[in-house]
């Protein structure tokens, strides 16, 4: 769907890189590394996307350093396309609203990297019946066309996880904490 509209598969996964997850930063080499593309190819698109707005950077040292500029009026937006593209507004429509007792849902594996995968991985965090909660992912999956992959946790349990056992920081897709 998107690729319709974008054409440069290298800026889709750009997008998807520092759109998903906006603590998300990224220099040349890294990213040439992570996508298996050229460097120029990859330079390009970051130097569009920073003359437009879209992307913010800084020198460490002898790297520029790229991330999402969240103070872009389009970064929402770009945002919430991507969620839709990704089916994870599916995930959240059809799953967690009719769980009944979820308190959060956090998006972690390749995609909370910003990366494009065929499997979302999530974390659900509530009293949750996993019978039904298995019945509605089975049905997600044939509408997203991805695998999806969670673990549940007891609030309790979730307090007492140290975030660094976790291979990578979970983003909140969703909360019902206020």
């Amino acid at each position: 769907m998107i690729e319709a509209l974008i054409s440069s598969k290298t800026r889709i996964k750009l997008l998807l890189k520092f759109f998903l997850n906006s603590n998300t930063t990224a220099y040349l080499r890294g990213l040439e590394t992570e996508f298996g593309e050229s460097t120029n190819a990859i330079r390009l698109e970051l130097n569009n996307l920073e003359q437009a707005g879209m992307l913010v950077s800084e020198l460490s040292g002898n790297k520029k350093i790229f991330r999402a500029n969240t103070q872009h009026p389009l970064f929402r937006e770009v945002h919430t396309i991507l969620m839709k593209y990704l089916g994870l507004d599916q995930v959240i429509e059809n799953v967690v609203k009719r769980l009944g007792e979820v308190e959060q849902v956090f998006l972690t594996g390749d995609f909370a990297r910003g990366l494009d995968s065929a499997i979302i991985d999530l974390i659900f965090v509530g009293n949750i019946d996993q019978h039904y909660l298995l019945q509605l992912i089975e049905k997600v999956e044939t509408l997203v066309k991805r695998r999806i992959r969670y673990i549940i946790y007891t609030p309790s349990e979730y307090a007492g996880l140290v975030k660094s056992q976790l291979e990578v920081e979970p983003l909140l897709l969703w909360s019902d904490l206020d």
